[in-house]
């Protein structure tokens, strides 16, 4: 019998996504954002989970997308991360789904840019494509780049 895995899904974008249950902490609702300046345009800003700041990635912009319509607030996927949790901030939460692992493939090359880096397998679901994220490489954001210019005299 092939391995299951347990994914949880959620849709960002139109696209309906999913990563590894065991690597999410809790999915919650909208929570009041406070900016980070300087930071990388994927960082949306911190929110206050029960006392703990935690960063939160805006997945439309990680997956270059359209921005999410100002009336459409983001649902959280809290992950735990190596560093601590850090939220995913998608459009809707979907089902906890179980995969047999022998179902999942590698993406299609119609899945270009940078959703190819960060979409590790996916899988073909009655009427509707499961894209399975690599948390790893979802959270490794590009550094910012800043230029210091100094005049010789």
């Amino acid at each position: 019998m092939p391995a299951t895995q347990h994914f949880i899904t959620f849709y960002v974008g139109g696209l309906f996504c999913g990563i590894d249950a065991v690597q999410v902490q809790e999915l919650t609702t909208r929570r009041e954002m406070t900016p980070v300046p300087l930071a990388p345009a994927e960082i949306e800003g911190l929110i206050n989970l029960r006392g703990e700041i935690v960063t939160a990635i805006d997945l439309r912009r990680r997956l270059a997308l359209v921005p999410r319509p100002a009336e459409q607030p983001p649902m959280n996927v809290v992950i735990r991360a190596e560093g601590g949790p850090v939220s995913l901030l998608v459009d809707e939460i979907g089902d906890v789904m179980e995969i047999s692992e022998d179902t999942l493939e590698s993406p299609p090359e119609t899945v270009r840019g940078v959703a190819r880096e960060l979409v590790r397998g996916v899988c073909q679901l009655p009427g509707r494509l499961l894209l399975v994220l690599d948390v790893g490489k979802t959270l490794e954001l590009p550094t910012a780049r800043t230029s210091v210019t100094t005049e010789s005299n």
